[in-house]
């Protein structure tokens, strides 16, 4: 990997995508500093602490790199477009408009995205309105007004500015995915995580080895603990994101006038976690999203009792033993859901068949046609079998551990590695991929 990332800034053209990147990621971490008018950071933070560690402010906050609790622009980060990406995907099964969008090429994928666009503008208008509301009732209860000047005014200018931070950040991100390096959006997702990084040292730090102030033995070894267990998931992640199944394809030969076509041998690469870290971003968001609707309806505070107690419980760790356990069953059978999900999007087995029998080539041993279709099929559903349940134990083991230390913040460390590690790794792919368009003879040798 080291080597690679030497390399690639002996290019010209991917040296510059780099440096616009990171360029990009400066101007991201900028703006997750600006405050925004009228409200109060220190009734941000509370309000982020009384609630739950896997609710969608939280996630919000980790996602961002602190810019929630902070109260700044980029508050609402990049997860009202991300909600609208599931959004508009799901409904891409369920309307033929868009599904007949999806299928037309370029110009179809645009049009998509502009849709997505917008949708999550508009996700992100409700969720400041449904925040700015749930804080002016939190500071009946509280008595700490998170809102100086509360009036039509300040409400406007606090939705309009989370709106318009999310709209930026999205749009940097898209300037990213088009002159920068990877994906703008995962870029954006993985900067505000590493962000948070000597935050979540620090924290460990205190936790168990100066537990009470004092050195801990006893604490130490959980934390190398932990540590063992967070180079265990990254090797994990990244064999399981390199691993493929190769379906080999044989050409039949053809004559053509003088000239011999055909006759060669290749394969079709499938991976077995197709969808990479995308399950675990939705899963994670549709975990969050019932838990804070729950405390948007009931005025920013925690009930404990009645219908949103319940919910709140069952979608939450922090409460008894048996949350944790609906919580990561909910959790792993979410991920299931979305990697067989987003894997169905990617990879038409009845195209890929068709393209197949249009080539003029076969699998050995199957039949052109259905009978190659349905092959990709059960080969395509084995693997994600195995993908989605490697994906569920290394996000559910985390929390399995938090729950044993009492530590919450490894609950959601456990989502950030896996975006970090998968977002990193794909980086480094798609800058061997440039270096090998380019021809570049270092990297080849």
């Amino acid at each position: 990997m080291l080597e690679t990332i030497r390399n690639s800034f002996k290019i010209p053209d991917l040296r510059r995508r780099i440096v616009f990147t990171l360029l990009m990621l400066v101007v991201f971490r900028f703006g997750a500093a600006i405050p925004v008018p009228f409200l109060n950071a220190e009734a941000m933070k509370a309000f982020l602490a009384a609630g739950s560690s896997m609710d969608l402010f939280n996630l919000f906050d980790t996602f961002t790199g602190g810019a929630f609790q902070n109260a700044t622009v980029l508050a609402l980060g990049v997860s009202p477009y991300i909600n609208a990406s599931i959004i508009i995907q799901l409904l891409t099964v369920a309307i033929p408009a868009l599904e007949r969008l999806s299928k037309e090429g370029v110009e179809g994928r645009k049009k998509i995205n502009k849709i997505t666009r917008y949708v999550g503008i508009i996700l992100a208008f409700v969720q400041g309105a449904g925040l700015y509301i749930t804080l002016r009732n939190m500071a009946v209860t509280t008595g700490l007004d998170p809102v100086s000047n509360p009036g039509v005014l300040s409400f406007f200018v606090i939705v309009l500015t989370f709106t318009a931070g999310t709209a930026f950040i999205v749009w940097l991100g898209e300037l990213i995915t088009e002159k920068g390096l990877g994906n703008g959006i995962s870029m954006i997702i993985f900067a505000g995580i590493v962000s948070r990084i000597p935050t979540a040292i620090s924290s460990v730090v205190r936790t168990y080895v100066l537990e009470g102030g004092s050195f801990s033995a006893k604490g130490t070894v959980w934390a190398a603990a932990i540590l063992v267990i967070a180079i265990a998931a990254i090797a994990l992640v990244v064999l399981f994101t390199d691993a493929e199944r190769r379906i080999p394809v044989q050409y039949a030969k053809r004559v053509v006038g003088r000239k011999m076509y055909g006759g060669q041998s290749t394969n079709i690469p499938i991976k077995v976690a197709a969808g990479g870290v995308m399950p675990i971003i939705f899963a994670s968001s549709i975990m969050a999203f019932p838990s804070t609707i729950v405390r948007l309806l009931s005025g920013g505070n925690v009930p404990t009792s009645g219908v949103g107690g319940t919910i709140l419980n069952c979608l939450s760790t922090s409460g008894p033993a048996w949350t944790t356990v609906v919580y990561g069953v909910l959790y792993f059978l979410l991920i299931i859901f979305f990697t067989y999900f987003y894997s169905t999007i990617q990879f038409n087995a009845i195209e890929m068949s068709n393209n197949i029998k249009k080539s003029g080539g076969y699998i050995p041993g199957i039949r052109p046609g259905k009978p190659t279709s349905d092959y990709l099929n059960k080969v395509t559903s084995r693997l994600n079998f195995i993908g989605a349940l490697f994906l569920g134990v290394v996000a559910v083991l985390p929390i399995i551990v938090g729950a044993i230390t009492g530590n919450q913040s490894l609950q959601i460390g456990g989502t950030s590695l896996l975006i970090m590690v998968g977002v990193a790794l794909e980086t480094v792919k798609q800058m061997e991929s440039q270096m090998v368009m380019r021809h570049y003879k270092g990297f080849l040798e």
